[in-house]
């Protein structure tokens, strides 16, 4: 009995696979024919729609240009200069676990004054192994900074860093009013020494 030669199933993807199938340009497949040619240009499947360059946002009347107040200011007492950030480096969680720190039924909050004349306000979420998992872990600091976005920007001193650390079982059951609450307590304890 005679064996045929069988190329191996590599060969076979390479011979038969998708450039030849797309009539790669190296050599013709068929020597009689020539290389299938493709279209270069893209076609267009979807409709147009329109780009974001082109959106323009609405011109205000005449009468009330000047008269409301802007949309882009978060609140009344924080200085027009001063943003919210968050912390990203371990050595600023290390300085502001150092620092100031009152606790609270829902988190801690750790603040302290960087002296750097810059009037960002930066903050940090930390939330420990004890909370649970990592589900629990991100459902706590998604909490801590939904409060955090609703309460730093009108209770928060320029130039401070915050760190909200979250609370084994707590931070995640506790009422999102109450979270509020706390942490607006917190900043007010932290801050009292400062106005007297």
């Amino acid at each position: 009995m005679k064996r045929t030669f069988q190329p191996s199933n590599l060969v076979r993807k390479r011979r038969h696979g998708f450039r030849s199938r797309m009539g790669h340009q190296g050599r013709p497949q068929n020597p009689e024919r020539a290389p299938r040619t493709w279209p270069q240009v893209a076609e267009r499947i979807s409709a147009a729609r329109p780009s974001l360059l082109d959106m323009t946002p609405p011109k205000a009347s005449l009468e009330t240009r000047g008269n409301t107040p802007s949309a882009v200011s978060s609140c009344a007492h924080t200085p027009e200069d001063a943003r919210v950030m968050t912390l990203r480096h371990r050595a600023d969680f290390l300085r502001a676990a150092r620092a100031l720190r009152r606790g609270t039924h829902g988190m801690l909050v750790q603040a302290r004054n960087r002296n750097d004349n810059d009037p960002s306000i930066r903050v940090g979420f930390t939330c420990s192994k004890k909370i649970g998992n990592a589900v629990a872990r991100n459902r706590a600091k998604r909490r801590l900074r939904a409060v955090a976005s609703d309460i730093l920007p009108t209770m928060a001193l320029p130039g401070w860093d915050y760190v909200l650390v979250g609370r084994p079982g707590v931070t995640i059951e506790r009422p999102f009013d109450d979270l509020r609450n706390d942490l607006s307590y917190a900043l007010r304890k932290l801050h009292a020494p400062l106005a007297s």
